[in-house]
């Protein structure tokens, strides 16, 4: 388990809680699932039910192997072991209890990717990021998020369903596509919150670039920021 704590991954064990999670992804048998994050398998198998293909990653060998092992069976999994959020293959439903270490580049690699729709175990720390409506409360990880997806709660997970327990309870979140964002967007809008405390006029001057508003990030709406950011890549 040593390892897996240094990858910021807690295995779930609820079978009532996986069983949602499935659930909730609405998979039809024209659907590949991208599963980051093969773990135990307590989800893999479910996830093969419904789907036309599912490939599940992950980042320790033995866990993988170990499905491999377990699941023999199931024709239409496709394991493999490597980084999730550095493959290449194409999907339309996202499955993950994201590693709480990586949930930032997670959110930012789903907001370049083409997909449906996805469900996600994160954080609950993260998801009120996520989800955050007060404008003192956003990051630019709550910016991303609500330009590339629209996002609902399914529901909360205590800690108490996974092993080894993490210290803060988790949420099951639903998210569906809206936007693709570039790569370049993405890097500006990190750039943006990094000046937070200038106005939009001195964050340009940074970027040789002019304008006359006065106002700070935090008085930005969401729409806005997105704007700055456009403003700011224009060649």
């Amino acid at each position: 388990m040593i390892k897996r704590k240094r990858l910021g991954q807690h295995f779930l064990n609820s079978h009532s809680i996986a069983k949602s999670i499935v659930s909730e992804a609405k998979i039809t048998k024209n659907d590949v699932v991208f599963e980051v994050g093969t773990g135990q398998g307590i989800l893999t198998p479910l996830l093969c039910q419904n789907a036309k293909k599912v490939i599940s990653v992950d980042l320790d060998e033995t866990l993988v192997k170990n499905a491999k092992s377990k699941f023999a069976n199931i024709h239409n999994l496709e394991l493999k072991s490597g980084d999730g959020f550095k493959k290449k293959d194409p999907f339309t439903v996202f499955v993950s209890n994201l590693p709480y270490s990586r949930s930032k580049e997670a959110i930012e690699w789903l907001a370049q990717t083409s997909f449906s729709h996805g469900v996600i175990m994160v954080q609950k720390e993260f998801a009120d990021k996520l989800l955050a409506k007060s404008s003192k409360n956003r990051k630019a990880i709550s910016i991303i998020a609500t330009q590339a997806f629209d996002i609902t709660t399914v529901s909360k997970v205590g800690k108490n369903n996974f092993s080894p327990p993490p210290k803060i309870d988790s949420v099951i979140l639903k998210i569906v596509k809206k936007n693709n964002l570039s790569k370049d967007l993405i890097e500006t809008i990190n750039k943006i919150f990094s000046y937070r405390r200038k106005t939009v006029k001195n964050i340009l001057k940074q970027f040789d670039k002019e304008s006359i508003i006065d106002k700070r990030v935090d008085d930005l709406s969401g729409d806005e920021i997105i704007e700055l950011a456009n403003k700011i890549l224009e060649k």
